[in-house]
């Protein structure tokens, strides 16, 4: 809650602050999908300063398991803007994506990023 986050697409929002997570009470781990309240923007994107949007968590700093033994984490905490159904607003992910997305029925956003980590 009232984290900022850093959008990695080119929705056209810079940063945005998360409102709610959609899912479980201790906040939002890699995969879930938040409310957020954009922040900055750009002033020709698609998504306005101050809109109420979705967004699904890319990249955490809080570092996360995987099954086998090893551990991911990021330097930042990135999000990538997409609608009520789930599909992203942007047509580009900038940075690296984990593949734990797949687990998450993320498939979109694993096809529209360049690196999966």
């Amino acid at each position: 809650m009232r984290t900022v986050l850093k959008v990695v697409d080119n929705s056209g929002a810079k940063k945005v602050m998360c409102i709610q997570a959609l899912k479980g009470k201790k906040g939002a781990r890699l995969g879930d999908t938040i409310i957020a309240s954009v922040k900055e923007a750009h002033p020709n994107g698609k998504v306005k300063k101050g809109k109420v949007v979705y967004g699904v968590v890319v990249r955490a700093a809080m570092q996360k398991g995987r099954c086998d033994g090893s551990e991911v984490k990021f330097d930042d905490n990135a999000v990538v803007l997409v609608d009520k159904q789930g599909q992203p607003i942007g047509t580009r992910v900038f940075g690296p994506v984990p593949h734990e997305l797949r687990q998450k029925k993320h498939v979109k956003i694993l096809t529209l990023a360049g690196h999966i980590a």
